[in-house]
């Protein structure tokens, strides 16, 4: 894309999430300009467009993805809904970015890459937590040797309290593993390297209705890598105490550790108590992640960069994830290599 304007994007997907990004491509995104939204939820997207001043609105994403107007789309709509999204802006020439996870299935993923590079358009993938400043400081401190060879990853991520039930519904997100761990499983590529092999156990242990539509609220994910270095990735959806994300990795010569749970610095101290408060969930934890993030998407756009993020790390990251679940639901070790597309 050579014009050095704005890159005119269309956002799709109005959820809490989908919020998050119409706030930052209105305001805080310089290299984009938001020209449309579209949610199935009319007077949400009505309401969203008016608040944000954003010029046109539809009711269906096909709608927005025909506006000749529009050159990128952003997808931030259920994991289900993704293949039918990309492969019909991929048709339309619109340059994509697609939030995690890339699809439910790896023939999903795969029909997905197809069409994106039949149509020869830009793709990025939405993994945020490699653009928050303590995950890349990182990355770079591992880059430049500070810790010595990374030997075990290790990552936390819970939740103060479980999504709707029409959300943690597999059919819909891909349950607890695909949903939520595999930011952790992307970050374990990121900074570890390809994943051999994978072992979960987990269970419904704090929401009984879980249960009802198929999924779990706490799992227990290990992984070993390809070169035999060693992972673990706890997750749960009922961290009654706040929003608790951290990331550490041990190596020869040092470690590390991203993340906090304290928001505030400040420390209330009385007789026999000290107490601070916490961050309460992902919109206030990743607040800066996922603006520079989209910054990132059209400046990408805007100077012919490639992405940041590929389809290629989505259907990796992926792979993974479904192996992790499979091994739960099975109870024993799965080589990620064995997930193979059904068509395969």
């Amino acid at each position: 894309m050579a014009t050095k304007r704005p890159v005119n994007v269309g956002l799709i997907g109005l959820g809490r999430l989908g919020k998050v990004y119409v706030r930052d491509l209105s305001a805080r995104v310089s290299s984009a300009r938001l020209v449309a939204v579209a949610d199935t939820n009319t007077h949400l997207t009505k309401q969203t467009a008016e608040e944000f001043d954003v010029a046109r609105w539809y009711e269906t994403p096909l709608d927005l993805i025909d506006d000749k107007a529009v050159e990128a789309v952003v997808i931030v709509t259920p994991t289900h809904t993704h293949k039918e999204i990309v492969c019909a802006a991929a048709e339309r020439q619109k340059a994509i970015f697609c939030e995690k996870p890339l699809s439910l299935s790896l023939d999903d993923a795969f029909a997905m890459k197809k069409a994106v590079a039949r149509a020869g358009v830009f793709f990025q993938m939405g993994f945020m937590r490699r653009f928050d400043p303590g995950y890349a400081a990182a990355k770079k401190k591992i880059e430049e040797g500070a810790i010595g060879k990374p030997v075990i990853f290790r990552a936390t991520s819970r939740d103060p309290f479980r999504p709707s039930l029409e959300y943690a519904n597999p059919k819909s997100s891909g349950g607890l593993i695909i949903d939520m761990g595999i930011h952790d499983i992307d970050l374990a590529r990121w900074f570890m390297g390809e994943i051999k092999t994978t072992y979960a156990i987990g269970g419904v242990l704090a929401y009984p209705e879980m249960k009802t539509v198929g999924d779990i609220d706490n799992a227990i994910v290990s992984l070993t890598f390809a070169d035999g270095r060693l992972g673990v990735i706890d997750l749960s959806r009922n961290a009654v105490y706040g929003y608790d994300v951290t990331t550490e990795i041990v190596g020869t010569a040092g470690a590390l550790k991203v993340g906090h749970l304290q928001e505030t610095p400040l420390l209330v101290m009385t007789k026999n108590n000290v107490a601070h408060d916490v961050v309460p969930s992902f919109v206030e934890r990743f607040a800066e992640a996922y603006t520079v993030q989209l910054q990132n998407f059209a400046d990408n756009l805007l100077h012919d960069r490639p992405p940041a993020i590929t389809i290629d790390d989505g259907i990796a990251a992926l792979r993974v994830a479904i192996a992790a679940t499979r091994a739960y639901q099975g109870g024993k070790a799965v080589e990620v290599a064995s997930i193979t597309r059904e068509s395969d």
